[in-house]
């Protein structure tokens, strides 16, 4: 591609909770060697800047939420909507918003009618949000957060088996155990270490869902069959919801854990190309 060429898509990566984009950076330069421009902005759920954990190099986990409380899922979708507003307002750009994990919730609501390509090429305005590909991700029915969606709905709370809290439990910071079984498995050893070692912390995400983007936009899918961490079955529970919704997912499946990202990269981002393509608006 031409230096001066303009690629003819954006991809805008919403990464999981408890990362920072480094895990993330090698799918990025292959998206961007692919033809693709894409980006992978930090969320402040997981920022620890914003997570009062004193040394941000040597973490206090234990310390409790700053005074004016932990950021929510509201205010990653913020920080999307900044780079949204900059690629499509300004740019024009035409955006296809990735999802992993629990970024799924943060992707689809960022995703509002104003920014969908359909509803403002009907107003004659150029560039867009052209779909959502959720990547073993959460897609929550409107008026759920993840914890809402995820939790027993009677009973006491669950800790999931890949995370634990620490001494305020669920009204403090979470991180991530034995992330090379979980977050990381798939990879060599030292490999999972390196990227487990970027590893934050987060709240327990109560942002609540408000825009119905599935309905409006076409979404894809990728099922991680390995996955321990958000196994299949719960994967394909989720789509199965959504077409009983009446909405339709182009669905891929991986032979990858939680991050294809790392482990499926070039696989991956012959899925998005190939999605884009589909739904590429002209």
């Amino acid at each position: 591609m031409a230096a001066n060429e303009t690629p003819r898509f954006t991809v805008v990566i919403c990464t999981g909770s408890y990362h920072t984009p480094a895990p993330f950076e090698p799918f990025r330069q292959a998206l961007e060697s692919n033809g693709f421009e894409a980006y992978c902005p930090q969320r402040p759920t997981c920022d620890l800047k914003r997570l009062n954990v004193g040394d941000i190099n040597n973490p206090d986990f234990d310390l409790g939420p700053p005074p004016e409380g932990y950021p929510s899922e509201l205010d990653d979708v913020q920080v999307i909507d900044q780079l949204l507003d900059k690629l499509i307002n300004q740019e024009s750009k035409q955006v296809l918003l990735l999802g992993h994990s629990s970024g799924g919730l943060v992707a689809a609501q960022a995703a509002t009618p104003g920014l969908q390509y359909k509803s403002r090429q009907a107003k004659g305005q150029s560039g867009g949000v052209i779909g959502i590909f959720y990547v073993g991700a959460f897609v929550i029915p409107v008026g759920e957060s993840v914890h809402t969606f995820f939790q027993p709905k009677e009973g006491p709370l669950v800790t999931p088996p890949f995370m634990r809290f620490h001494k305020h439990g669920f009204d403090g910071l979470g991180t991530v155990v034995e992330a090379h079984r979980y977050i990381f498995d798939g990879l060599d050893p030292e490999e999972a270490a390196k990227w487990a070692a970027t590893l934050t912390a987060s709240p327990i995400s109560t942002g609540v869902l408000t825009n119905d983007a599935t309905s409006a936009l076409p979404c894809a899918y990728l099922v991680l069959d390995n996955d321990c961490t958000l196994p299949r079955e719960y994967q394909e529970g989720m789509i199965a919801l959504e077409t009983q919704r009446g909405n339709t997912f182009t669905v891929y499946h991986a032979q990858s854990g939680h991050s294809p990202h790392l482990s499926w990269t070039d696989q991956l981002v012959g899925k998005v190309a190939e999605f884009t393509n589909q739904c590429h608006p002209h």
